[in-house]
């Protein structure tokens, strides 16, 4: 579209700038509290030296490969320019309804393995079965697709054809879910207190949250995109 460069910005820096305020945060508590979990201010250097020189580049390199290849926009079907109404319909098949809902399942899916990955990384437990891990995660994905097609369909069936965020955001909600369950977990199976546990806990649960988010989001969304232009 006309907003390329804007997305591009966006695509390079959201992500990474995000951990880098959480993480920022975090290492001015370690600081204050005289931790060694405290990073180096030479490894902040160098962790944005990284994506200044590597990172970025290379998104801008695929941007500009990316429009260069795909050319024009080929839709399948004529395009209006005047956008038609959409009409009015139930609650729960409104796109935030939609969104939120979509997550249920697929965190259903993982929710056993999450109870393990907390305690290995939270009680300092040795974390051994990774074949069974890499199967719960093909198992999320799964689910995550299937839950968005089937949430897409009933948006496109409610003749609203904004289904883009709505297929990313009903995949990433799961990691909203998740974030719901670190908190169950934190008050229940550790024992953790005071201001500098509670802010390292909930800070690095809420890096890994939004890294599921986009990863799940985004394969829902890649494959939405490419059954609407293949059907």
């Amino acid at each position: 579209g006309k907003n390329w460069i804007k997305a591009m910005i966006l695509t390079a820096s959201l992500f990474p700038f995000l951990h880098f305020a959480i993480g920022f945060a975090l290492n001015t508590i370690a600081i204050f509290y005289g931790s060694l979990a405290a990073i180096p201010f030479g490894t902040m250097v160098v962790m944005f030296v990284l994506w200044a020189f590597i990172s970025f580049p290379l998104v801008l390199l695929g941007t500009v490969v990316g429009r260069n290849w795909s050319g024009a926009p080929n839709n399948p079907c004529r395009v209006k320019t005047i956008p038609r109404p959409i009409p009015e319909r139930k609650w729960y098949l409104t796109p935030s309804v939609i969104s939120l809902m979509g997550g249920l399942l697929p965190f259903g899916s993982i929710f056993i393995e999450m109870y393990f990955v907390f305690t290995s990384f939270w009680n300092y437990k040795v974390y051994y079965v990774y074949g069974f891990m890499l199967l719960v995660f093909v198992i999320l994905l799964i689910v995550t697709i299937c839950v968005t097609i089937v949430g897409t369909y009933f948006l496109l069936n409610a003749e609203n054809y904004h289904w883009q965020w709505t297929s990313f955001f009903s995949a990433a909600s799961t990691a909203l879910y998740v974030y719901l369950y670190s908190i169950y977990y934190y008050h229940v199976k550790t024992k953790m207190s005071g201001f500098f546990q509670t802010s390292f806990y909930f800070g690095y649960t809420l890096m890994f949250c939004l890294g599921l988010g986009i990863l799940c989001g985004k394969h829902s969304l890649a494959l939405m995109i490419a059954i609407h232009c293949n059907v």
